[in-house]
């Protein structure tokens, strides 16, 4: 019995000092933090009047009560919106945009596309030289500010002026004997072609935003309502047509370049909403593919 019991003993020594020691130099390291979010990104310059700070317009997420416009209504023509409104204000680092530094020695998050474009060095590291040659192309561009930085803004410009002359170079947009209105939501930007011909555009867009994406594939527009007004967010959509429940293409008075998207609609400048209404009509085809970035 005596035995038993210092055998017992024993073992029950041999448990603790083995629950006593740590498993390994790794279990006692210390957890790294995680890595924090990126640097937030803010309109470069105050915007102007009908550009608030405010980084999404809402538009209709469900679908439009459909009824035939009066002749009356049909005759208002929605207002313009007012000079500055499509300003392209870059998205710079807030300490830049305090400082108002000339010519920013901040890698971008385009700086590798933008160096490409402009035939720089693409190794996606600013420098002076890129800089200054950066800051050049905003300049002529009317991009503010004009510090040299690779940001969304510039990038998409960069984008539309590439597909100006064949928005359809890829072949991404079927081409139909009818007119079809194709909406590329990964370069953010749409046309009309007919045949081979584009008869309208290529023009930026904003299209939906996470959560909210405008619906890829073939549609119908269904119904055109030249001064719609949304009543789920009380905000005006001129020049309205609607071709997936919801969703349409539609003017805003506020700027395309924003950090987020829409609630699912493709907003045009007014000037370019008025001239698609004048060149698609119910029934025609569109068609969206791509995704638009940070979706």
């Amino acid at each position: 019995m005596s035995r038993r019991r210092t055998a017992g003993r024993v073992l029950a020594l041999l448990l603790a000092v083995v629950a006593a020691v740590p498993l390994g130099v790794a279990s006692a390291a210390p957890v790294p933090p995680a890595p924090g979010p990126p640097a937030e990104l803010v309109p470069g310059v105050a915007p102007g009047p009908a550009q608030p700070w405010s980084l999404d317009t809402p538009d209709q997420a469900l679908p439009p009560v459909v009824y035939t416009p009066s002749a009356e209504e049909e005759a208002v023509e929605p207002r313009s919106a007012v000079a500055g409104t499509y300003a392209l204000v870059e998205y710079v680092p807030l300490g830049e945009a305090v400082a108002r530094v000339s010519c920013t020695a901040k890698t971008g998050p385009y700086q590798r596309q933008v160096e490409r474009w402009l035939g720089l060095r693409a190794d996606g590291r600013q420098s002076a030289g890129d800089c200054r040659v950066i800051r050049a192309f905003q300049v002529k561009q009317g991009i503010k500010p004009a510090m040299g930085f690779a940001g969304p803004v510039t990038w998409s410009r960069m984008r539309y002026l590439s597909a100006r002359r064949n928005p359809n170079a890829a072949g991404n947009c079927p081409v139909r004997a009818h007119p079809v209105a194709c909406v590329d939501l990964s370069r953010q930007l749409m046309w009309v072609q007919k045949g081979r011909q584009v008869v309208f555009g290529a023009v930026p867009i904003r299209s939906g935003r996470a959560g909210y994406r405008t619906r890829a594939g073939w549609h119908k527009v269904y119904w055109r309502h030249k001064n719609h007004w949304s009543t789920l967010y009380n905000t005006p959509m001129p020049y309205s047509q609607f071709f997936s429940g919801g969703q349409a293409f539609h003017g805003v008075y506020g700027s395309l370049h924003t950090a987020v998207g829409s609630m699912g609609c493709v907003n045009l400048t007014v000037g370019d909403a008025r001239r698609l209404w004048g060149v698609l009509k119910k029934g025609d085809r569109v068609f969206v593919w791509g995704r638009r970035p940070g979706t």
